[in-house]
C-alpha cells in the first residue's frame, strides 16, 4: 500500500451492500435470501423475506460516488465490510457459503477498482465453523482481502464460545484481521421507540457483550497473536471492566477462571472511534491505549459520523492530541491492524503495543 503519510486517514469501519443479488439456487424454499427492489432516486430497496430490511443508497455499491465522499470527508482509504445483516448466519450452511462467496467477490472488485483506496473485509459462514474456516483461507489469496467481519454473536452463541475458538485461530493463523460488528443485538425487547433504536442504544450493549465474552471465555489469551477490532468504540465494553477488574480482584471464583487482569487483556483488542464525543473518546483512549483506537465512520448508513477526521481532532479540546497520537489515531494503528508490516515505522516509536499505560491525556 507504500510508505505511511503523516496525514493519511484509513476509515476502518464502512459497509458495501451490492447493487444487486443472483437470483437464489438452493433448496430451501423458506431460505431468507436478499433481493433489491427499486425505490427513490439513487436508493434502493433491501429485501428479505419479501419485506424491505433497509433503503440503501448507491454509496453502498457505487466506488466513484465513495471516492468522492471519501475526497471531501479527507479520507485517504476505505476499508470495506458487508452490511453486518447479509452475514446470514441464520441462512443453511450449504446457503451460507453462497451468500458469503457473493460477498467476498463483491468486495473484492471494489477493491481492484481502486486498490490504493480500498482494503476488503470478507464474511465466512460461521454457522458452522468448519466452512467458515475452509473459506477464511480462501480470503486473501482467492479475493486479495485483509480480513473477515463477524457478528457480535453467531444465533445467540457469543463469540467468545469455546466452540467458535477455532475460527480464531485460524483467523490469526492466515494472518487475518477480524472486525467485530453488532448483529441482531440482544435487549431489543426492553426498547421503547423507533427501529432505529436498535443501532442507537442496542448496538453498543451486544459490542460490549461481545467483546466481554472474548476475554472471559479465554480467547485472548487462548490465541495472542489475533488481531480483532471492535465496531461503535467497543461498545460498552469500557464501562465493564472496571467491574469485570474488581471482581477478578475480589472473587477466587473469577480470578480462578481468567488468570490474567482482565482490564490488561482488553488491551489486546482494537475499537473503532465511533462514539460521537471528544471526552468518551479520551477515555478509550486511556482504557484500551493510544495504539489500540482506530478511525471508523459507519459509512454510508445514516447514523454514520460525516466528519471522521474532524472527530480526532475535536480530541484537542480535551485531551492532548500531539502529533503522535493524532497520526496513530488517523492511520498508524489501523494499518497494524490490518498487518501492513510498515505501520509502526516512523509512527509508535519503540511503543510496546499492547502492554503499555496510556499516557494521561488531560
Amino acid at each position: 500500500m507504500g510508505a505511511l503519510r503523516e496525514d493519511e486517514l484509513i476509515d476502518v469501519h464502512t459497509h458495501v451492500v451490492p447493487e444487486s443479488f443472483p437470483r437464489y439456487l438452493g433448496r430451501h424454499a423458506d431460505a431468507p435470501w436478499p433481493s433489491m427492489a427499486p425505490a427513490h432516486a439513487c436508493h434502493a430497496h433491501v429485501m428479505i423475506s419479501g419485506k424491505v430490511y433497509r433503503t440503501v443508497s448507491r454509496q453502498c455499491w457505487s466506488c466513484s460516488v465513495r471516492l468522492a465522499d471519501m475526497d471531501r470527508q479527507g479520507v485517504a482509504r476505505q476499508v470495506l465490510s458487508p452490511m453486518p445483516e447479509l452475514l446470514s448466519y441464520w441462512m443453511a450452511p450449504e446457503d451460507g457459503v453462497a451468500m458469503c462467496r457473493f460477498l467476498n467477490e463483491t468486495i473484492a472488485g471494489m477493491v481492484a477498482e481502486a486498490p490504493a483506496r480500498f482494503a476488503g473485509l470478507g464474511a465466512v459462514p460461521l454457522q458452522d465453523v468448519a466452512l467458515a474456516i475452509e473459506m477464511l483461507q480462501d480470503l486473501r489469496p482467492r479475493h486479495g482481502l485483509v480480513g473477515v467481519e463477524i457478528g457480535g454473536n453467531v444465533n445467540g452463541t457469543p463469540i467468545g464460545d469455546a466452540r467458535l475458538r477455532p475460527f480464531f485461530e485460524a483467523a490469526a493463523a492466515l494472518d487475518l484481521a477480524v472486525f467485530v460488528h453488532a448483529l441482531r443485538p440482544c435487549g431489543l425487547e426492553r426498547l421503547v421507540g423507533p427501529a432505529i433504536f436498535e443501532q442507537v442504544l442496542a448496538f453498543p450493549g451486544e459490542v460490549g457483550l461481545a467483546g466481554a465474552s472474548l476475554i472471559t471465555g479465554g480467547t485472548l489469551a487462548a490465541v495472542p497473536s489475533l488481531r480483532v477490532a471492535l465496531s461503535h468504540g467497543g461498545g460498552t465494553l469500557a464501562a465493564l471492566l472496571p467491574r469485570l477488574h474488581h471482581a477478578w480482584r475480589k472473587l477466587g471464583s473469577v480470578r480462578d477462571l481468567l488468570p490474567a487482569d482482565p482490564a490488561e487483556e482488553a488491551r489486546r483488542l482494537y475499537i473503532d472511534d465511533l462514539v460521537y464525543d471528544a471526552p468518551t473518546l479520551a477515555h478509550l483512549i486511556e482504557v484500551f491505549g493510544s495504539e489500540r483506537v482506530l478511525a471508523g465512520s459507519d459509512y454510508p448508513f445514516a447514523i454514520m459520523d460525516d466528519d471522521p477526521a474532524g472527530s480526532i481532532d475535536e480530541l484537542a479540546a480535551v485531551a492532548v492530541l500531539d502529533p503522535e497520537l493524532r497520526t496513530l489515531l488517523r492511520g498508524a494503528n489501523a494499518r497494524r491492524w490490518l498487518g501492513e508490516a510498515d505501520a509502526v515505522a516512523g509512527a509508535v516509536k519503540g511503543a510496546d503495543v499492547g502492554t503499555s499505560k496510556p499516557e494521561a491525556r488531560g
